[in-house]
């Protein structure tokens, strides 16, 4: 029998930095005046403080992530590796293994000047619309917490800091300027600043990120209750807090709410608007000098101000990021369904089918894009690993029904003019895309000069037939292709969003009849006089869309060659029109006529295996019909190859679910949408498998679900005061890797808490015959409830079932504890 005493507290110890660092700040911030350190806390440009040489202070640089470092470059010139999206990461159920991403990022960031990542994301999947759930780890706290845990401490272990996004509730992207989402105590503090709170106990960060939203009323760029009494106070968080882009929107509220540093620049509502507030008397600047504490002290941390000692003195040893990103996608992989027709049988006849086979999406949408020197593709990576004659391949349906950046064929260049015409830079460019800020122009060029940019090369199709080329951005635009301009005109801005321009579907411009392997040239001016830049920004796309074949006829092709093999393996996708930062989903079906062409091939092949490449959930209807399902989420730029390792068999899929699939019309919690400006989060703590329990409605499949290449016996568990230990017996044929879970169930469920819960887990690997013991650590927190009357966490007494199984629905062994 276990007691209340068994299970340590875990009080969070508030951190203080060490006194040399401190002794330093002090020493810096003493020599600024009022106008610099107003100045210090604003952005110089889009990703960067300004520097202070009087102190030896270097400008600190920020760049997005979190599955690669950008740099203050949006484009490929600088290329970056892409690891697989955060949902992928949270599959592996592995801190250690984000611990490792986390030290290759950082040596990225070190590599391209890079101070701060901003990353990771750790918001919840509270609704499965939600647009943005693959740059997010999980439907619960607790796994979040952890992976979030490894991944900061792996990118500080490398001397560069992070800011944990978007504190807090930032879980959907509907009006996610403007939103107030209304929330209890208790859901706040059991699951949204849960993965916060897990963080800044287990990594201690070094920055922290306010969102867009409103909670409970109050903008969280200044919410002094969260940012100042929370976060900083009862957690003693001591970094700095940074606002999402273009989120900081009164100087006096942002400043007294807790907010450091007010980003982008050069405009803010910080700088001389701050230090005028000090002098009307508005702000204290004793409040200032709390702001300027913080980032000095990430500017020691980072090793940017001279004469201090940085954090990290000895740098981890190099990793490789080819071989890293290869490795956590097949690990990220989840078999949900597998009929022993996985691994693919030696000797066999495959065909490959789906356009996203060909041309792989690799990553998510807006912010977290980055441009990898290369990609892998499923069909190169099993035309790698197959035998030459055993692999067809075809397109069966493309998702992509709408324009996309101009990319494959297209070979393109940016031309720099000013007023007169005369050329001021010229630059490569990987795609259709430009996304410059002050900082990002090229060499020679500035926004007082500037006039007009044009994209201009050629193209090469693939494919006779009618071509679509569209634009997406704001201003005037001109438009020719093989010689002819079809566009000229202005595109206006949507004055709601100031990302429209970067998030919005590009407009079709024009339709050019084209024949295969016959270049033509394209070119798209923009004129920069007419767009609207009050940030100093340049956002712009020339967009593509291939001739448009008959659909039915591209099925008829894919069923040929499935009939035709031993093995269809099919790959079916979202696009960035589906899955993005910026919008909602607003159902989860696959684009285009991808189902169709699942249950075409399933019908005449027995072994069709499908490749689901999504960020986060989507409807499978015809799961039933098919042999194999296994989910790829965005598997970053090796994940063609790593596909290859897990369908030959070389590698064992290592996933298991972060969150539940199953489909909207069962899903318990949907909405997205705010009425008249707010968000009820009205189903209090039931999100994700612990909704789907309370309705008591069975999932596609469930949390924690997965499947390898091995079976796995549960031989027993242990209980000692707050770890169980865990027997488990490798009874298949191969060496495998098992994610032992424990969920946590009282027995009498008073205080309206869920069925269970995620206590703790570990994974274990075995060959054929072994067994091997899981330890893990029950924490206290999994038996505590946040007490609204109170104002805190009480622990709740009584009996428990300690449930230790594969996923939230197989639990395969059951003790009785009381506490």
């Amino acid at each position: 029998m276990n007691t209340a005493n068994d299970f340590p507290r875990g009080e969070v110890a508030v951190t203080h930095a060490p006194s040399a660092t401190e002794a330093a700040v002090e020493t810096a911030l003493a020599r600024l005046d009022l106008d610099t350190k107003a100045r210090l806390l604003a952005g110089q440009d889009r990703w960067s403080l300004p520097p202070v040489p009087e102190i030896g202070l270097r400008s600190l640089v920020m760049s997005d992530g979190p599955i690669g470092v950008r740099g203050v470059r949006w484009s490929a010139d600088s290329p970056s590796i892409a690891l697989p999206s955060p949902t992928a990461l949270a599959a592996t159920w592995d801190p250690g293994l984000a611990h490792r991403a986390g030290v290759l990022l950082a040596q990225e960031a070190r590599r391209k000047g890079v101070h701060v990542l901003l990353a990771p994301t750790v918001n919840l999947h509270r609704s499965p619309l939600g647009g943005r759930h693959f740059e997010c780890y999980s439907e619960d706290p607790y796994l979040t917490g952890a992976i979030g845990s490894g991944y900061v401490n792996g990118v500080q272990s490398g001397g560069v800091g992070t800011t944990v996004k978007h504190f807090v509730a930032n879980d959907a992207e509907t009006d996610r300027f403007t939103v107030d989402n209304l929330i209890s105590a208790r859901a706040l503090r059991e699951l949204y600043l849960a993965p916060f709170e897990a963080i800044v106990e287990n990594a201690h960060p070094w920055g922290i990120m306010t969102a867009y939203n409103s909670v409970n009323g109050t903008t969280m760029s200044e919410h002094h209750y969260l940012v100042n009494e929370v976060l900083r106070g009862e957690w003693g968080f001591d970094g700095f807090n940074v606002s999402d882009w273009t989120a900081a929107r009164s100087t006096v509220d942002a400043i007294n709410g807790g907010l450091d540093v007010a980003m982008p620049g050069p405009r803010t509502v910080y700088g001389e608007a701050l230090s005028q507030a000090v002098r009307d008397g508005t702000i204290a600047e004793a409040t200032v000098d709390e702001a300027v504490r913080n980032v000095l002290r990430l500017a020691v941390r980072v090793g940017a101000l001279e004469g201090a000692e940085p954090a990290v003195t000895e740098l981890p040893e190099t990793v490789d990021g080819v071989e890293l990103a290869r490795e956590i996608a097949r690990r990220s992989f989840v078999l949900v369904k597998n009929d022993d027709t996985l691994p693919v049988k030696p000797g066999g006849t495959v065909a490959l089918i789906g356009a996203a086979a060909r041309d792989a999406r690799v990553l998510g949408g807006g912010s977290a894009t980055v441009f990898p020197d290369r990609t892998v593709a499923p069909l190169d990576g099993l035309t790698e690993a197959l035998p030459e004659g055993t692999l067809s391949y075809a397109v069966g349906a493309d998702p992509n029904t709408e324009l996309t950046t101009a990319d494959k064929g297209f070979t393109l260049r940016a031309v720099c003019r000013d007023a007169a015409g005369t050329v001021l830079a010229t630059t490569g460019i990987p795609n259709g895309q430009i996304h410059w800020s002050f900082a990002d122009l090229p060499d020679g060029v500035s926004f007082d000069t500037l006039h007009t940019v044009e994209l201009t090369g050629t193209f090469t199709p693939r494919n006779t037939g009618p071509h679509t080329f569209g634009i997406k951005g704001k201003g005037a635009f001109s438009l020719s292709v093989d010689g002819y301009t079809h566009y000229d005109g202005v595109q206006a801005p949507d004055e709601d969003d100031p990302f429209e321009g970067f998030f919005a579907a590009p407009a079709p411009r024009a339709q050019v009849e084209l024949t295969a392997q016959e270049p033509v040239e394209v070119s798209l001016t923009h004129l920069i006089a007419l767009g609207d830049y009050l940030r100093e920004d340049i956002t712009i796309s020339l967009a593509h869309q291939e001739p448009q074949r008959d659909p039915d006829a591209l099925i008829a092709e894919a069923v040929a060659a499935a009939r035709a093999a031993d093995t269809a393996v099919v790959v079916v996708a979202t696009t960035d029109r589906v899955e993005s930062e910026g919008f909602d989903r607003a159902d989860l079906r696959l684009p285009g006529r991808q189902d169709d062409l699942v249950r075409a091939v399933a019908a005449v092949n027995p072994h069709t295996v499908v490749v689901v490449n999504s960020g986060s959930p989507v409807d499978l209807p015809w799961r039933d019909e098919v042999a194999a399902v296994l989910l790829s989420w965005f598997p970053g730029q090796e994940g063609g190859a790593a596909l290859a390792d897990v369908l030959t068999g070389t590698h064992e899929p290592g996933g298991r679910l972060p969150t539940t699939w199953g489909s909207l019309a069962d899903a318990p919690v949907t909405q997205v949408a705010p009425e008249n400006g707010e968000l009820p989060y009205s189903e209090g703590v039931f999100i994700g498998y612990r909704a789907w329990g309370k309705a008591a409605r069975v999932p596609s499949y469930p949390f924690g679900h997965g499947l390898g290449y091995t079976d796995w016996t549960y031989k027993s568990v242990e209980m000692y005061r707050n770890v169980a230990k865990v027997r488990v017996h490798n009874s298949g044929s191969r060496p495998g890797r098992e994610v032992v879970q424990v969920y946590l169930s009282p027995a009498e469920r008073e205080n309206d808490r869920p069925v269970r819960w995620l206590a703790g887990f570990a994974a274990v690997e075995a060959g054929p015959g072994e067994t091997a013991e899981a330890v893990i650590e029950i924490p206290r927190r999994a038996f505590e409830v946040w007490d609204e009357t109170a104002g805190s966490w009480t622990f709740i007494k009584g009996s428990y079932n300690i449930q230790v199984g594969r996923s939230v629905a197989d639990r395969r062994i059951n003790v009785a504890i009381d506490v």
